[in-house]
């Protein structure tokens, strides 16, 4: 392989494609796209693009890029995913039919649901609109040359034959043949799986959804809109998506179960109360709705829904670019996360503060100064590193660059040869010392004096190789260290001291040398900067590998194979992995991560495989992610149990009652008035409250310890209290002073289990359990709604019996919930 292609790499051969669209996509080839993408092409392209003229008669054509990369779904998609569900499907026939055969107040469930669904709309609109913004901002911007003049568009304003300029970094957009070249490197890992970067030559094909590791050129677009087969696997890979979230995964298992308990009951209730029963037609319609009804967690999807769409909202007014919603649940389950140290831990920008002549190097430093500046102006599209020795060491010499290597975060080196204004000519190299020089070579030891103070510091060195040459490195001779100073982020001790207290686990993982990451990591108080590790010393075996990462926090010279093997590592462990970088080193990691996060100002093709972008460039941002998941799990959790509670008393009554052949206890209304105050309202402010509980695993296993045995107890407790009071009452109104007893009793266990929810205590917690309680008490005492409601205590014996009732069941709700708090603890 060409050394500009060679990488320090062990990948192993070829590894799993990364870019899953629920597509098979055959070795990335125009010959295995479908029929429909082989577009005529467009003629050879001039070196300055495409004129005006062409650009609109190609517009004219519709020969654009016009694939939209949404963020987010549809107006439409978030309209029908709200309305058209299977539970408001069963509540809107059960709606149709009370509203026949009963009065209103037996259908005031139909109304909350329209207000629910209505709610749920509003909230995700309001996250789309803040995503779409921040997509916008996002958006990659490839440079496009027209008229001879190169500037940044959008991608879907691309035209078939366009002249797209690439350089390190860059993602590539559309499918297109290359025309320009220098020494232009490309990673395809994303589509083949295929670790090594590719050397591409004139001629060559580009395909969408690979980007540009080294070097830069110029490709013409072939392939734009929805011909460009590859571009759309990438866009689904990286679009906003509502799956892979164990809090939906589990909300959706646990909708499946009650589904399945819901048909037989419904069945038996039915008969039961229509055929068995020799009751009043429509009485016995309203009762059996009002035993099939609160079986539904109705608003459980909702709440869900509209607490991550909150999120969202919430993290976008802090400039962060949800691009899957389920990182905000999946950064709140990291517990290890690792850090790249540029452009993380320090801002983006260096300076160079000394340029150190090595002894016996023959040359001037003025002749150096010269050279840097000829080496910075080699290279079109320079890294930090080479950006902070052009501005200053500013090319004023003539001196031509006669061929040059990109910078690679593999090579850890860039080069160039020049013709020297004098006639001569010379060959540089500028990167690792490290990398450049032997083992045990004695400037090494100055140089990690160097490191040891967070400097940055690299080798310029005089080849006596072409560099095209494989072994070009050997031989060369040493000039001079250029030492630069890095920027820490004013914000980065802050938050990784956050993690610290959240015992989240931080890895620092740097292509740097690990002398020069540890001392950074220091000076940010880090825990086990003392012990760095050089990556090169790491055992290539996954188990040994992950042996050695549990034991340390801190690795230099870590190469971006490295870094996914490391990724994967952890994983192997158990751990669950955030990665955080900017560069095109970063790509492989971020993709394999449990999350990626990616900073704004970072490269296109990181931005594109990241769940998370923070668009503010501020690492302080992620605390803020963290806590936003927190909120959102331990929320659901709570209202989750809530609603499942419901669900398992009514189907537990809804048995009792088939079992016993009598009248079902409740009309719609009365439930309807004790999910309202014990599950809706209480739900809705629980779901939207500031909670930083720790993110714990099995959602489903959680939730269902606490809701089984509390629904049992309160279906218990009320049908203990119902056939007590069928026993206690006689006459015509018998019925109707049942029913108020059962639904006293029910109302008070159920609030029992709302007060236990919402600890731990706060002053709107304790609120909003006494304004619940305040409004059932002005049911029970106002006569017109007593009517409305039908709910009037007759006597005394049995209303405080059911109060009796509620409060040996409320001591029961105690010692279950702490026995179950210690035999499952979180």
């Amino acid at each position: 392989m060409d050394q500009r292609a060679k990488t320090d790499t062990d990948s192993g051969g070829a590894t799993e494609p990364l870019i899953d669209a629920g597509t098979e996509l055959d070795p990335v080839h125009p010959a295995s796209l479908p029929p429909s993408a082989h577009h005529r092409p467009p003629p050879p392209a001039a070196p300055g693009g495409l004129t005006s003229a062409e650009v609109a008669e190609r517009i004219a054509r519709g020969e654009v890029n016009d694939v939209p990369v949404r963020s987010s779904r549809s107006i439409t998609e978030i309209v029908r995913a709200n309305v058209f569900t299977r539970f408001n499907a069963i509540i809107g026939v059960l709606w149709v039919i009370m509203l026949f055969v009963a009065p209103i107040q037996d259908s005031l469930f139909g109304f909350v649901i329209v207000a629910n669904t209505g709610i749920g709309i509003v909230q995700e609109l309001r996250a789309k609109k803040t995503l779409d913004g921040l997509a916008v901002m996002g958006e990659a911007k490839p440079t496009v040359r027209r008229d001879g003049v190169a500037a940044r568009i959008s991608t879907s304003e691309i035209v078939l034959g366009d002249l797209i300029e690439l350089g390190p970094g860059d993602k590539v957009v559309v499918d297109g043949e290359v025309i320009e070249v220098d020494g232009l490197e490309v990673d395809e890992s994303l589509l083949t799986g295929e670790a090594d970067p590719v050397l591409k030559q004139p001629g060559d094909q580009m395909m969408s959804g690979s980007f540009i590791v080294a070097g830069g050129g110029a490709f013409t677009a072939t392939r734009v809109g929805r011909e460009a087969y590859a571009t759309q696997l990438a866009e689904e890979a990286s679009r906003f998506t509502l799956v892979h979230s164990e809090l939906r995964s589990g909300i959706n298992t646990i909708l499946k179960y009650v589904m399945w308990l819901m048909i037989p009951t419904s069945i038996g209730l039915i008969i039961s109360q229509l055929v068995v029963k020799d009751n009043d037609f429509k009485n016995s319609i309203a009762r059996t709705v009002g035993g099939i009804v609160p079986m539904i967690p109705e608003g459980l999807v909702l709440l869900t829904s509209v607490a991550f769409a909150v999120g969202v909202i919430r993290l976008g007014r802090k400039q962060c670019l949800v691009q899957e919603l389920p990182a905000i649940e999946g950064l709140a389950r990291v517990d290890v996360v690792c850090l790249d140290k540029t452009g993380t831990l320090t801002e983006g920008g260096m300076d160079v503060t000394e340029v150190r002549m090595l002894e016996g190097s023959g040359v001037r430093e003025g002749y150096v100064h010269t050279v840097l500046g000829a080496l910075g102006t080699s290279d079109t599209r320079p890294n930090a590193s080479l950006r902070a020795i052009k501005d200053a060491y500013p090319d004023d010499a003539e001196w031509r660059c006669t061929d040059s290597l990109p910078f690679s975060s593999a090579r850890k080196y860039s080069g160039a040869s020049f013709e020297e204004p004098e006639g001569g000519a010379s060959t540089w190299l500028l990167g690792a010392p490290d990398v450049l020089l032997p083992e045990g070579d004695p400037v090494l030891d100055q140089i990690e004096q160097l490191n040891r103070q967070g400097l940055r510091v690299l080798l310029l060195t005089r080849a006596t190789k072409a560099l095209d040459d494989p072994d070009m490195t050997d031989g060369t001779r040493a000039t001079a260290l250029v030492v630069l100073e890095q920027r820490l982020r004013p914000d980065a001790a802050d938050t990784l001291r956050y993690f610290a207290d959240q015992n989240v686990i931080t890895k620092v993982i740097s292509g740097d040398n690990a002398v020069s990451v540890g001392a950074v990591a220091a000076k940010l108080d880090l825990p086990g900067a003392e012990n760095t590790v050089d990556a090169r010393t790491l055992p290539t075996d996954r188990a040994e590998m992950a042996e050695a990462l549990e034991g340390s926090s801190v690795f230099g010279r870590v190469t971006p194979q490295q870094k996914r093997d490391m990724v994967a590592a952890l994983q192997s462990k158990g751990h669950t992995v955030a990665m955080t970088g900017d560069g095109v080193n970063d790509v492989l990691a971020l993709k394999d991560a449990d999350i990626g996060v990616a900073m704004g100002a970072g490269s296109e093709a990181t931005r594109a495989v990241a769940q998370i972008v923070l668009l503010n460039n501020s690492f302080a941002t992620l605390p803020s992610v963290v806590a936003e998941g927190r909120r959102v799990i331990g929320n659901i959790t709570r209202v989750a149990t809530l609603f499942l509670t419901k669900t398992v008393y009514s189907v537990l009554l809804a048995i009792l009652v088939v079992c016993s052949q009598v009248e079902y206890p409740f009309l719609p209304r009365h439930l309807t008035l004790l999910s309202t105050l014990t599950i809706g309202v209480p739900a809705f402010f629980l779901a939207l409250a500031p909670n930083t509980e720790r993110a714990q695993p099995h959602f489903v296993r959680r939730v269902m310890r606490y809701a089984i045995p509390s629904g049992i107890i309160a279906a218990t407790a009320t049908f203990c209290t119902y056939l007590l009071a069928r026993s206690h009452y006689s006459g015509p109104d018998a019925l109707a002073a049942e029913t108020s007893a059962a639904t006293l009793a029910l109302f008070l266990v159920s609030i029992w289990v709302l007060s236990i929810i919402a600890r731990p205590y706060t002053w709107w917690r304790v609120g909003l359990v006494a304004a619940m309680s305040l409004g059932f008490l002005i049911v029970l005492v106002v006569p017109w709604l007593q009517d409305f409601f039908a709910l009037k205590l007759v006597g005394t014996t049995m209303p405080w019996a059911a109060v009796g009732i509620a409060a040996v069941a409320a001591a029961g709700l105690e010692l279950v919930w702490r026995w179950v708090g210690r035999r499952f603890p979180a």
